[in-house]
């Protein structure tokens, strides 16, 4: 799934180390959800949203997930 997890941390100057200590979840994690490798729960998902002060959808991109429909 895409997401702008990358751009968004960037703009704010955080490591992937950092937000993933904010929403309470590993570096590694982070990686993975932002190649797509992983996708995030709805949990972690509000969590990354809410700390970017952003509804989940304007960060995820649930197109593909949309079009499997």
């Amino acid at each position: 799934m895409k997401n702008r997890i990358r751009e968004l941390r960037k703009a704010q100057k955080l490591s992937q180390s950092e937000l993933a200590d904010i929403v309470g979840t590993t570096r590694q994690t982070i990686t993975s959800i932002e190649v797509g490798k992983y996708t995030a729960s709805l949990g972690l998902a509000y969590k990354i949203a809410h700390y970017f002060n952003l509804s989940i959808e304007e960060v995820f991109d649930f197109s593909e997930i949309e079009n499997e429909e």
